[in-house]
């Protein structure tokens, strides 16, 4: 199974900002979909955002306005830029990928996605 490279992680204050990086080993951004997801201490995994190979973007409530998420299928590479961070947002974050994006219920489940990545941890301090 493919693995997925995050990176960009870290601990940061209040409102500042940072932008996570998820690099594929094969081109799995240009036909399917890829999402972030994460898991807060003591709580489930969830949604955050998702792509699909054509562009359209998807984002939970919690974080819709402040992150944005975005591919370069050139370098096979998608980004999550997350602003006004809050210390709710303190997670690992996980990516993932699916091969191929059939409708968009989807991109919500966890267990539709083919490759996952080893998270990297976002902390937010108050």
């Amino acid at each position: 199974q493919a693995q997925l490279v995050e990176s960009g992680g870290g601990l940061v204050q209040t409102g500042d900002s940072l932008r996570l990086s998820c690099a594929a080993p094969e081109r799995t951004f240009t036909s399917g979909a890829a999402g972030w997801f994460r898991q807060a201490p003591g709580k489930e995994r969830e949604f955050v955002a998702a792509i699909t190979w054509n562009g359209r973007t998807y984002y939970s409530d919690s974080v819709k306005g402040r992150f944005t998420i975005s591919r370069d299928n050139a370098k096979i590479t998608m980004y999550l830029q997350m602003n006004g961070l809050k210390p709710e947002d303190t997670a690992v974050y996980y990516c993932a990928a699916k091969r191929i994006y059939t409708d968009d219920d989807t991109l919500y489940r966890q267990r539709d996605y083919d490759y996952w990545g080893q998270g990297t941890q976002v902390t937010v301090s108050s």
